[in-house]
């Protein structure tokens, strides 16, 4: 081989080399100083708890303070829109709960973003769960008896939700879908003001976080009459879930994060892999578990499998009911 090009090749080894170098010293120093975590709901839900405590654990593996930054508002799309025009670092992420799929559908027309395109999915955290009650001053106590009931007295119960396009909010449209019975939706800020107004009566039906209802439903202040996913729960082992007497319902939330699109991957798999770790982690499980949940372990790709599934499920729920925004 002439001098020459042995100069050439070794230059350009040394070039591919040396390219390669900043995107591993990036992954290594990342994160280079606090992460914003941005929730799309006020505090003391959920989605803020469930961040939280996915927070808590980053901080302590990854040596810099991940922060939750609330911006509640018109379904999430408020945080979603920050964290679409933040530097694509990795330093502001953004919390993705189900409602994230919905709004596709619900907002269509009205957003500066496409979340398929425009939000990167990291990871999983928790698969959520919804209870089916009731205020006891409706004369009903099973799922058939409610069904019955709502439609001999059509609108005549209010219908609690924590906002437009929230997962309970779902639950509670695909239930009415699925049995043609009509009632009126009064959407909250939140849970915690729609269970307020369920416990005092001012709403009689609701769909809401196993977690926040449980102790109302033992001390009989809200009656439940039926679980959400496919399988009974060990938390409420007498409640039938609602496939039991509705075929074919199902509607399971979750709450993962997402970073900006053009996030670097090296990031993006560093932060599934510690998500990882945490899912794995008994005291994790365990402190999900006081919440009614269960840890979701996806990697990024198949996280973004189910957003596009879940925003294609929801979509034809939101166009049947002729949702719009509230």
């Amino acid at each position: 081989m002439k001098p020459a090009r042995r100069r050439f090749l070794r230059h350009l080894a040394g070039a591919v080399t040396l390219s390669a170098l900043p995107r591993v010293a990036r992954a290594q120093a990342y994160p280079a100083r606090p992460v914003r975590i941005v929730v799309g709901f006020a505090p003391g839900g959920p989605n803020d708890i469930i961040t939280r405590l996915i927070g808590q654990w980053l901080t302590e593996r990854l040596g810099q303070a991940f922060i939750v930054d609330n911006r509640p508002g018109a379904s999430g799309n408020i945080a979603t829109e920050a964290v679409v025009k933040a530097p694509p670092d990795g330093h502001t992420l953004l919390t993705i709960p189900l409602s994230s799929a919905v709004n596709a559908t619900l907002y269509e027309g009205r957003l500066s973003f496409n979340f398929l395109r425009d939000i990167a999915p990291i990871a999983t955290v928790s698969r959520n769960i919804f209870v089916m009650e009731v205020h006891p001053s409706v004369p009903v106590r099973t799922g058939p008896e409610l069904i019955a009931y709502a439609k001999a007295n059509p609108d005549k119960l209010n219908m609690g939700s924590p906002g437009s396009g929230t997962g309970p909010h779902m639950a509670s449209e695909l239930f009415k879908m699925l049995t043609s019975i009509t009632m009126v939706h009064v959407p909250y800020r939140g849970s915690g003001p729609m269970l307020a107004d369920l416990l005092a009566g001012q709403v009689q039906f609701a769909f809401d976080g196993i977690a926040s209802s449980i102790p109302h439903i033992k001390a009989g202040r809200l009656r439940a009459l039926g679980v959400s996913p496919a399988t009974r729960l060990e938390a409420l082992p007498d409640i039938p879930t609602v496939s039991e007497f509705l075929p074919g319902y199902e509607a399971v939330g979750w709450t993962g994060l997402g970073a900006p699109r053009g996030t670097p991957a090296e990031i993006i798999n560093k932060l599934n892999s510690e998500i990882g770790v945490a899912l794995a982690d008994q005291r994790f499980q365990s402190r999900l578990a006081d919440l009614g949940n269960s840890t979701l372990a996806l990697t990024p790709a198949a996280f973004g499998k189910l957003l596009a599934e879940e925003t294609e499920k929801w979509g034809k729920v939101v166009r049947f009911a002729g949702l719009k925004p509230e």
